[in-house]
Formats: structure tokens, sequence, C-alpha cells
């Protein structure tokens, strides 16, 4: 089975879904991930390879297959034109062509995310002639469940995967990512992270969970 996961900001794809890539890689299925923000192509700031070097690192970890970065900008996502966004996202999935693609929740805070998921989903349309099955959102911690407080903002899963046997490989893929992890109560911290594990697990009388929103699925 082919995964694909897209990530509006390195270590959003190991934030959200660091446990599934760990357990999808164990079952013998290859891992895509499609950073948004790369700026693929420029000459990064000092700090900005920084971090991407943390993430090559955790990738390598992780055991991601490929990966694909789109020169769009941090913070700038909704600057670019729609038409450069959606061939960007769909010349990535028809190279990889998922049976299953991760994106981030649309009520996220932070506005890449939900440029990336409106992105996405037009990407996505069936119309394109892929052959995605499963389309699920995933929660971000720091960005998912802190916006305005309505209806269309909310997270509510109904898809958990149990991630009981690879929460540990998780905490450590996110070891990588050394700039990005500050230190509890900050959402961004080891101990938010296994405890939004621990509470999404007995959601489903599991030791861990992360918990997803199913947009579309053809059976």
């Amino acid at each position: 089975m082919n995964i694909l996961i897209f990530a509006p900001h390195r270590d959003d794809e190991i934030i959200g879904v660091g446990g599934t890539i760990l357990k999808r890689k164990a079952a013998g299925d290859t891992v895509a991930v499609c950073l948004v923000t790369a700026r693929e192509g420029e000459i990064l700031p000092d700090v900005t390879m920084r971090i991407h070097r943390e993430m090559q690192a955790c990738h390598e970890y992780c055991g991601v297959d490929r990966y694909f970065g789109l020169p769009f900008g941090a913070n700038l996502m909704e600057t670019y034109s729609r038409k450069a966004r959606n061939e960007a996202f769909l010349n990535v999935i028809r190279e990889v062509q998922p049976d299953e693609v991760y994106i981030p929740h649309w009520g996220d805070m932070q506005l890449d995310h939900r440029v990336t998921t409106e992105t996405a989903m037009v990407a996505l349309r069936a119309k394109q002639g892929n052959n995605v099955k499963r389309i699920f959102a995933y929660e971000t911690l720091s960005e998912t469940g802190i916006n305005t407080p309505t209806a269309e903002n909310a997270f509510i899963p109904n898809v958990f995967e149990d991630i009981s046997d690879y929460l540990d490989g998780k905490l450590e893929a996110m070891r990588f990512y050394q700039s990005q992890l500050h230190p509890f109560p900050d959402l961004r911290s080891e101990e938010s992270i296994t405890a939004l594990a621990r509470f999404r697990g007995a959601t489903v009388n599991v030791k861990a969970a992360e918990a997803f929103m199913l947009i579309r699925e053809i059976r």
C-alpha cells in the first residue's frame, strides 16, 4: 500500500502521523512525505537548514521511502496562486499514486494548514483519475483545537490507529526535531505528545493511538 502525507511544515508529519508511519513501514507499506513549505529551489537560511537536516535524519530513522519538497514558503501559502499550488500537489499525487492520503485538519489555527488541506482536496478530486481509497485529516498539537471554537473548526475523530507498539518510536522520531521540541507544558513537548496518544488510545481501549477524521473512503 502506498501512503502519502502532506505536511505544511517540518515536523507536522511526525506530530500528526508519526506512529502510523512507523506502523505502516513495519507492515511493508511505502510511505511518502510531501513538505509543502520546503522552499525547494531556494538557498535556505541557516535556521531553516538546521530544521531541514533534522527532518532528513528523522525520515531516515522512520524509513520514509520518498520525500517531495514544494517551492512554497512557510506562513506564505495563501500568497501563491491557486493554479501553482493545485498543479504542484497534483503532480505529487500522480507520481506517488497513493492508496491513503493524510492531510492537516481544515480547522487548524495556522493558515498554512488550512491552505494545504484546501489545495490537497482539489488535487484529490475523484475526477483527476487517482486511485486514492482513503483520505484522513490528522491533528497537530499547537494548531488543532486552539482556533476559534466553532463547529467547522472542531476536530471530531472517527478513526483511531492503535500505535501502542509505536509510541516510543514516535517519541524517538520527534527527538530528531530538537529545535521544535519544548519543555512541558508546551504543546510541542514529549509529555504533551504522550498525553494525547494515551488519551486517544484510552478512548478506544488501547494503550496509545493517533486519531483521524475520515474525509473519504472508497470500498
